[in-house]
């Protein structure tokens, strides 16, 4: 009965707080349902078909797409570097205190968002993909080396103290004992990453980062709808190519 009690007043503090929420920010929700908001929801929706399939615009749309990829990739790579760097600290291979201090390093690094740290590097960087290049490196670096490091610790340690047993050093024990049995999560996780990196890369054009996201950030503000769609049905199919890839590359890996 008392849980039952308490489960009922954990529901209701609940719904007290969305209510309080509601009227907090003045949501008018039935204004959003009317039949005048969907007349314009339509007309607005219908200005984006169809899309525009002009051979100059693809080919733009093509190079954006190109750049897109670039920059997932580059900053997914230099994040796996330093994150598996990053991970050897914060798994307490070289002592308490370079643990202590590459878990904060590291939870500073993650707990920016992506575009946050584009915005940062817009303004340190400038205009264009290298800016979004170190705002993904940046922020996968937190997130990938915080795995590696549970990957480290989690590890069989027989392998690597047999090696030791046997008269090898220290570097000879972790590349020929640890690594093997780590690396292939390390992968994973990295490719997994990367399918998000992807998406976020087509995000952070609409803060100057390049890539599509810039092209859509800039046909949005000029009210070419069609264009935008075309842009939009650009990321849809990129990121389904490189879901279907990676889910087929991480499959062979396990």
């Amino acid at each position: 009965m008392i849980r039952r009690l308490e489960g009922l007043a954990w529901i209701l503090a609940i719904l007290g707080a969305l209510l309080a929420s509601f009227r907090y920010l003045d949501l008018e929700l039935a204004s959003l349902f009317s039949s005048e908001s969907g007349g314009h929801m339509f007309s607005y929706v219908g200005g984006f078909f169809p899309p525009e399939t002009a051979p100059a615009w693809l080919a733009q749309i093509g190079h954006g797409a190109l750049e897109t990829l670039a920059i997932s990739a580059i900053g997914s790579l230099i994040a796996a570097l330093f994150g598996a760097l990053l991970s050897l600290l914060a798994a307490g291979r070289l002592g308490k205190t370079a643990k202590v201090l590459a878990r904060l390093l590291l939870n500073a690094l993650r707990s920016v968002p992506e575009l946050v740290w584009a915005a940062l590097m817009v303004l340190a960087a400038g205009l264009g993909p290298f800016a979004g290049t170190l705002a993904i490196a940046l922020h996968t670096s937190g997130v990938l080396g915080r795995l590696f490091a549970e990957a480290l610790e989690n590890a069989p340690i027989s392998p690597a103290e047999a090696l030791r047993g046997a008269g090898a050093g220290a570097v000879a024990a972790f590349f020929y004992g640890t690594l093997p049995n780590v690396l292939p999560q390390w992968v994973a996780y990295s490719l997994y990453r990367w399918e998000n990196n992807i998406r976020m890369a087509a995000v952070l054009g609409f803060v100057g980062a390049g890539g599509l996201g810039q092209m859509l950030y800039v046909t949005l503000s000029l009210f070419q709808q069609q264009r935008a769609m075309s842009v939009i049905l650009a990321m849809l199919l990129m990121v389904i190519v490189v879901d279907v890839a990676s889910s087929w590359l991480r499959s062979r890996l396990a």
